[in-house]
């Protein structure tokens, strides 16, 4: 019979280790070496190539990818392919990151020799500064824990959260050095859900042309109902006789106007339109957009130009269907 207490009791000591390995790497951070690694990469013209062996190798994987997708041109190169040809990809204007608790990686150390004699900078993340490749490389990035979260002290797991951690502060550390900005980030993320609320305008969603709900102020709301059902938006505009945005008529007006009674054929619909309605434009983030919606509690808006025409119109199933939401 499983202890569940037990389990649970294990479960928090392997945060707590973890932690206290966390608010070790603060001494770390706060050298001139964390520093000095920031500024080398920084002037850094190439890429920088992380490498690193097993647990190393897969947290150096993720570390790649942060940096890359932050503005730091990054990938990872896996030191036993590295030395059958691989390392071909790399050029004298690149940095090598080299990942190895124990500093003494064979794999990697078998290829120093050769990223020395092209004269490529190497930073070594491990956690023993006394260690070969601590020594050899141009400069050192201590993740020195007091202890793994395992038990046995065998399996990487304090060591490679720390190592994680010390990746994500060097990124991070970059990302705001550079300026880097939502605008950019975007960029590498254009096919995500993230990409498409960074990315996509309000003109890439509206409906426009003969899509977009329009009507005259002086029809009669049964007409005004037709343009409704005809575009599938739940909402129609009202123009002047100079096209400029009047008000708007919603589904919900239509409820409104039930409820009250009032003659659909006989009544003009400027009588029972919201004026002075919510409008947008069509060159701000759909995201934007979709906060003017949360914001105000409505489902749809219009979009208007600088002289207040009608230009475009969308809802929330607009937002849906962008992947906004």
């Amino acid at each position: 019979m499983l202890d569940r207490k037990q389990l649970r009791q294990w479960g928090r000591k392997v945060i707590d280790i973890e932690k206290a390995a966390l608010d070790n790497l603060y001494q770390f951070v706060d050298s001139d070496e964390f520093a000095d690694a920031c500024e080398l990469i920084l002037q850094c013209t190439g890429k920088v190539i992380v490498m690193g062996m097993g647990k190393s190798g897969h947290i150096g994987n993720k570390i790649s990818a942060t940096l890359a997708s932050t503005g730091t041109p990054a990938f990872f190169v896996h030191p036993g392919e590295a030395s059958h040809g691989d390392l071909g990809v790399l050029s004298s204007n690149d940095i090598v990151l080299a990942i190895s608790n124990s500093g003494e990686s064979s794999e990697i150390l078998t290829l120093m020799p050769v990223i020395k004699r092209q004269g490529i900078p190497m930073i070594a993340m491990t956690g023993k500064p006394e260690s070969t490749m601590a020594k050899l490389a141009q400069l050192h990035l201590c993740i020195k824990v007091q202890e793994e979260a395992c038990p046995l002290g065998l399996a990487p797991t304090s060591s490679t959260t720390a190592t994680l951690v010390m990746g994500d502060a060097l990124a991070v550390a970059l990302l705001q050095a550079k300026g880097f900005t939502k605008d950019d980030f975007a960029l590498s993320h254009p096919g995500g859900a993230l990409g498409r609320k960074l990315l996509l305008k309000v003109s890439d969603v509206m409906h426009k042309g003969d899509d977009l709900p329009l009507v005259g102020h002086d029809i009669c709301i049964t007409e005004a109902l037709y343009e409704i059902s005809k575009k599938g938006l739940g909402m129609t505009a009202i123009i002047d006789e100079d096209g400029r945005l009047e008000g708007i008529f919603t589904d919900g007006d239509l409820r409104r106007v039930i409820d009250a009674q009032i003659n659909l054929r006989q009544t003009r619909i400027a009588e029972v339109m919201t004026r002075n309605c919510i409008t947008t434009s069509a060159d701000i983030l759909a995201a934007q957009a979709l906060k003017q919606m949360e914001d105000k509690n409505i489902n749809g808006l219009i979009v208007v130009d600088a002289d207040k025409r009608p230009i475009g119109a969308l809802n929330m199933l607009d937002m849906v269907k962008a992947g906004v939401i």
